[in-house]
């Protein structure tokens, strides 16, 4: 028994007849916990994407207003180079004169008969001169101006292109995070996790189609599937048709952040291009086309109109009918189909 005692206290174990103790080793965390863990890190990637994306945007704007200011520089230094000129003419002219104002020339130059006419010319002299003087400091003003705005777009630029760098970062962090943590998975444990994602996302979409807003949506659309003659579509549903025709025609196609096709695509660059391709120009990033497009109630919703999915807009697909979205899901996925009701919905905004 003492030995044994002893035995147990060099391993650092006292082991007690009858008490069973847990393994020391840290607990195996469960599939569904793994899955949380993955999709949360994916959520992040993909908010940090829609950063990506606007810092994207503001960089690129920021880079054509100092290409026009640069254009507007040149503009202004050709009239100033001009108005020098003439300036220049203009002295030299005084000192060919002897350098004595037109007005006293007159009265030693000027015979009594073209005193007059002197005069005027003298006056219409003075007032060019200080119209090219004002036009001088004008251009001046103008090219100061320029150059403070130039400045100021520099230091915008920079601060974009950091935003945008930063988000790079995280962006690459979280998909690396969640890609180490599925390829800890066994085969067949990535292939439950799998079917977990599937089956949360089925019982979301069933309790979204159970809501009285979505019966009234599939009302609408049997109604209108049966009415249809092919000629009373409005503008609107043509345009919404023909963003749907360019959406669901990438199906297959992989989710790359910060793309926008034509080979892969982001979710918001995916419902950008199906709505250029359709003749409409909208916000680049999921949270601003929430934030600019008008709003519609679920229940009006049609195909074309955009879902926006999360608290923070972060998630974009486009509504194609019978309560089913075409969207780019997330890295390491394509293009594809799946249940409008299958994540968290926002809100419903329609371009056309």
């Amino acid at each position: 028994m003492a030995t044994a005692l002893v035995c147990a206290v060099v391993t650092g174990v006292i082991v007690t007849p009858g008490v069973a103790y847990a393994d020391p080793s840290p607990p195996q965390r469960s599939l569904e916990d793994v899955h949380r863990e993955v999709e949360d890190l994916y959520r992040k990637a993909e908010s940090a994407t829609d950063a990506y994306n606007a810092a994207s945007e503001a960089q690129s704007r920021q880079e054509k207003s100092i290409v026009e200011i640069a254009r507007s520089v040149t503009a202004a230094q050709a009239r100033m180079t001009r108005l020098k000129n003439q300036a220049g003419a203009l002295a030299r002219s005084r000192y060919r004169a002897g350098g004595m104002p037109d007005g006293a020339r007159l009265f030693f130059d000027a015979a009594p008969d073209s005193f007059l006419d002197g005069v005027s010319l003298a006056h219409k002299g003075e007032q060019a001169t200080r119209g090219l003087l004002a036009q001088v400091a004008a251009t001046q003003k103008k090219l100061d101006g320029y150059a403070k705005a130039a400045d100021e777009r520099w230091k915008k630029l920079d601060g974009e292109r950091k935003k945008k760098e930063d988000a790079k970062k995280e962006i690459e962090t979280r998909l690396k995070d969640a890609k180490r943590l599925e390829e800890r998975l066994e085969e067949k444990e990535r292939e439950r996790l799998r079917r977990i994602e599937e089956e949360r996302a089925r019982e979301a979409q069933r309790a979204w189609l159970a809501t009285e807003a979505v019966k009234t949506v599939t009302l609408k659309e049997a109604g209108a599937g049966a009415n249809a003659s092919g000629s009373g579509s409005s503008a609107s549903t043509t345009e919404g048709g023909r963003a749907v025709a360019f959406a669901t025609a990438q199906i297959g196609k992989n989710y790359v952040w910060g793309a926008m096709g034509p080979d892969t695509f982001d979710c918001s660059g995916l419902t950008l291009r199906a709505w250029e391709a359709a003749g409409r120009a909208i916000p680049r990033t999921s949270q601003e086309q929430w934030r600019l497009l008008p709003k519609v109630d679920v229940k009006d919703m049609r195909p074309g109109d955009l879902v926006i999915y999360f608290k923070d807009a972060s998630h974009v697909a486009m509504y194609v009918g019978d309560g089913t979205m075409v969207h780019a899901p997330r890295p390491g996925r394509q293009v594809t189909l799946a249940g409008a009701g299958s994540m968290p919905i926002l809100g419903v905004v329609r371009p056309g």
